[in-house]
């Protein structure tokens, strides 16, 4: 991790020699294409939200709880998946995972209430919860080429599902807004398949992770710092993903056109962008100048009429691109936790701001107008650049020793696997 002013991380990540980006085992890219469908299932929805409203006779404000129940449970069960697997073994909590995304997303496309769809949401969000958490921690233990490839690989998937998850939910859903959540169901039946038949069983760790370990985490300052931030921020991201679809009003098609655009910029800037940025200016400086653009970018979104909103709208995905890759890898090598659970201690803070998001914003717009959703917003992304700041010390501490640790971690875990 890089975290000063300058300087590079260890080793080219993007090299196609051993250990590079596209030379990793079939394990990891079972592993990393199930990560993909489990990521088109957050944007998934964007494009048919309308449609969803229209077909159960529900408000925005209704169907935008479709996000808050998912993410909402999320957040809570980041206590439980590192519990689970470092009991049960990493592949057997991703297939548990991977079964339960397949089964409430097949109820999903049978809701006939919006309470039903947003109670299937929920069960949903426990299985990807189950699934995501373990699956970063998978792929960094069975990647060739250390942290640095692995978590490229992770955000490579996060910004692809993304991109993907908007454009299928537009095809599936122009014909009916049910089609797309059976897809989802078949499509995560196959990574349920893959990851069976091509990802042995990870080592389990030495010491088994308690339900409260994340929670204990969260003590390190560092760590503290980066999920208080990211807190802050995915209030940001998630108004602009929840809540921009209503404002932006258009059929599944043309929104689906609008949020592949995003998921696309999301994937190139956090795959290829960011990391050419922390090498060069270091990663907080690139993450605090992300975030105050992030903040401009859903104001002007916010305040600018249809077309602005659409430009807006996709360059935010830039930002958040940006964002997503530096806040991973500082969970990840700020403190001096386990890999799981200092994951899981930032997730559990981070998810409930994307609950909280989808249900504030247009409760908002009711208390007041269109407009103040997207200054709130912005006002979220500016505190999470404020915490980056003025907690700069804490999320630098010990950033070299930690790396050089990390390193020899990957070393034993990558000869442990093979």
């Amino acid at each position: 991790m890089q975290t000063g002013s300058g300087g590079s991380t260890a080793g080219d990540p993007f090299d196609a020699g051993a250990g590079g980006l596209l030379r990793q085992p079939k394990a990891v890219w079972a592993t990393a294409g199930a990560s993909v469908v489990a990521f088109m299932g957050i944007g998934l929805v964007d494009p048919i939200l309308p449609s969803i409203a229209s077909g159960l006779d529900a408000t925005a404000g209704q169907v935008s709880l479709l996000f808050t129940s998912y993410f909402l449970i999320t957040a809570v069960a980041m206590l439980v998946t590192g519990f689970v697997s470092s009991r049960i073994g990493g592949k057997k909590t991703l297939l548990a995972g991977l079964a339960l995304v397949v089964v409430f997303a097949g109820l999903a496309g049978t809701s006939d209430s919006v309470a039903q769809l947003v109670g299937y949401r929920a069960g949903w969000g426990l299985g990807n919860a189950l699934f995501v958490s373990t699956a970063l921690a998978v792929i960094v233990g069975a990647a060739a080429g250390g942290s640095a490839a692995a978590i490229l690989l992770y955000e490579s998937a996060l910004g692809l599902g993304m991109a993907c998850g908007p454009l299928v939910g537009a095809l599936l859903g122009n014909a009916s807004w049910r089609y797309p959540f059976f897809g989802t169901a078949v499509l995560m039946a196959i990574g349920f398949l893959c990851i069976t038949a091509f990802l042995k069983e990870q080592p389990r760790p030495a010491t088994k992770t308690g339900l409260l370990d994340p929670i204990r985490a969260l003590g390190h300052g560092g760590l503290a710092s980066a999920a208080v931030s990211s807190f802050f921020y995915n209030y940001t991201f998630f108004t602009v993903l929840a809540f921009t679809p209503f404002v932006l009003d258009m059929t599944p098609y043309r929104s689906g056109a609008v949020f592949f655009g995003w998921g696309l910029l999301l994937a190139v800037f956090s795959v290829l962008v960011a990391p050419r940025l922390q090498a060069r200016f270091g990663s907080l400086k690139v993450l605090g100048g992300s975030l105050v653009l992030l903040a401009a970018d859903v104001v002007v979104l916010g305040y600018g009429d249809h077309t602005t909103a659409v430009v807006c709208t996709i360059l935010s995905g830039a930002f958040i691109g940006v964002n997503n890759t530096v806040y991973t890898e500082l969970a990840l090598g700020v403190s001096d936790a386990p890999r799981p659970v200092a994951s899981a201690g930032y997730n559990f803070v981070r998810w409930f701001a994307a609950a909280a998001a989808p249900f504030l914003a247009p409760k908002i717009e009711g208390w007041s107008n269109i407009h103040v959703p997207f200054v709130v917003a912005g006002c979220t992304a500016l505190a999470g650049a404020l915490v980056v700041v003025v907690r700069r010390r804490a999320l630098t501490h010990d950033a070299e020793e930690l790396e050089t640790r990390h390193a020899t971690e990957d070393s034993v875990t990558v000869f442990a696997g093979n």
